[in-house]
């Protein structure tokens, strides 16, 4: 039952947030059912084999699909990390306020279950129904709560997503109506047949609404946008969290039920990742905006795990792996510096921004910490994942992961970059009267930084949580 109440107590308690009126109560109802989910997560991550952690029950038996979800290692990893992440982005962000914060918190609730829903999902019907599910929510939370222009950019958003989920659905519906016994079981559309061309068809149509959701080059041009007018709340679990969505797909879906086609599209593949890699790299460099930074920063990292998917050999699946845990940790660390710049400050501006260091020594200490493990500098969590994936790269092409290693440089000079001119220098006008953070923030920033530097030391765990899917997916 655990897979069952990872998905229920988010949605039923942010079902029940909506009736709830007062701010500070809403709060605290959602960090409390968050932090209850996270512990039923790490329980089932921990103490429980796979093989315990299914449930299946009719559904639409009329169309063959059933209510099935169940945890493998990757799902484990991928719930610990939802599961860890929202109690995080509400502990840091507890100071904001919220317009109608009950309708707040409950879509960020009902977001949660959608996200643990895709990760556990073993029918594709279902898969599909989460997927939507955690989709929806953010189209309001980014409506209702976002910047000056989040109506446009809200709808952009909408249209590729949109546009991405009806491919998929015909994606699946195609595969459905070739499986043997006209089922949506993950182990039906495991075992279907497709000749060559029905292969590359439902391929591209499955890979277009992934790339989208990831985003990969160059489909990506929803997300700088998003993430910048967004509540920064939302951002981070964008970034952090359903970005994942997409690179999970890929090793659920994609891989093992078209095969033939992966392979035959790989090459193509990996270049656009590797080129989405170089361009948000570069773009990031010539960035004024903390938050667009930022948002470059992800497309490069993610560029890479897609890169390294496809390159479908043990170590970079591996890497791939432990980075969508380690990139998630990262990215919110961050997000919640460019949060507490924001709002202390009333701007996310490097020309407007110097000398924070000398107002705020702590968030200076804890930002050049998540920065490092942005850069993948050794012993931070983010280089072991980053070194499979190169390495992975490097057994399927020696001078496509050579110009891709071109990323580790720019990723440096643009991170660097962004510490000097936020916490080196003089002071400036912005950042004269600024204080250092409260103790929420503090404590939170804390947790993302032992994270990084204990799993950076010792990043087993995760290795060991994910090696069996590994195996089955590379079989």
């Amino acid at each position: 039952m655990i897979p069952v109440l990872l998905i229920l107590i988010p949605l039923l308690t942010g079902l029940l947030s909506f009736l709830i009126k007062e701010e500070k109560t809403v709060k605290g109802w959602a960090l409390l059912t968050s932090l209850v989910t996270l512990v039923v997560a790490v329980t089932g991550c921990w103490f429980y084999p796979a093989a315990q952690l299914t449930y299946t029950t009719s559904w639409l038996p009329g169309l063959g699909a059933d209510f099935a979800v169940g945890m493998d290692g990757m799902g484990k990893m991928l719930c610990l990390l939802t599961a860890i992440s929202f109690p995080v982005v509400f502990v840091a962000t507890q100071k904001n306020t919220y317009k109608n914060a009950g309708r707040f918190y409950g879509l960020m609730l009902l977001t949660q279950a959608g996200l643990t829903g895709v990760f556990l999902a073993q029918d594709a019907l279902l898969f599909y129904f989460f997927w939507e599910l955690a989709l929806i929510p953010v189209y309001f939370l980014c409506s209702i709560w976002g910047g000056e222009k989040r109506i446009a950019v809200t709808f952009k958003f909408f249209v590729y997503t949109f546009l991405g989920s009806l491919l998929m659905l015909a994606g699946i519906l195609f595969v459905y109506f070739h499986t043997a016994d006209q089922s949506f079981a993950i182990k039906s559309f495991y075992q279907v047949k497709l000749s060559g061309a029905q292969q590359g068809l439902a391929f591209w149509l499955f890979f277009l609404a992934f790339a989208i959701k990831m985003p990969v080059f160059p489909f990506h041009t929803w997300q700088p946008d998003a993430y910048e007018q967004s509540p920064t709340a939302v951002t981070m679990i964008l970034s952090g969290v359903m970005v994942k969505m997409g690179v999970f797909a890929l090793v659920r879906w994609l891989l093992p039920v078209f095969p033939q086609a992966a392979s035959d599209s790989a090459h193509v593949i990996i270049i656009l990742s590797v080129i989405g890699m170089l361009y948000a790299s570069l773009i990031a460099i010539r960035q004024d905006d903390l938050k667009r930074l930022i948002a470059y920063s992800s497309i490069a990292h993610i560029g890479l795990m897609c890169a390294a998917v496809f390159a479908n050999n043990k170590t970079g699946m591996e890497g791939v792996m432990i980075q969508m845990f380690n990139h998630g940790v990262n990215v919110i660390g961050l997000w919640i510096v460019a949060d507490v710049i924001e709002q202390q400050l009333g701007t996310r501006k490097f020309s407007e921004l110097g000398g924070l260091a000398q107002k705020a020594p702590a968030l200076a200490i804890l930002l050049m910490v998540m920065a490092l493990a942005n850069i993948a500098l050794p012993l931070t969590n983010a280089f072991i994942g980053e070194f499979l994936m190169f390495n992975g790269l490097f057994q399927y092409n020696v001078w496509i992961a050579a110009v891709a290693c071109i990323s580790i440089i720019l990723a440096a000079v643009y991170t660097l970059n962004m510490v000097q001119k936020i916490f080196y220098g003089n002071t400036v006008p912005a950042t004269a009267n600024a204080t250092d953070i409260n103790q929420n923030v503090q404590f939170t920033l804390v947790v993302l930084a032992l994270l990084v530097i204990v799993l950076g030391v010792y990043p087993q765990p995760i290795i060991s949580l994910t090696t069996d899917t590994v195996h089955a997916i590379l079989k």
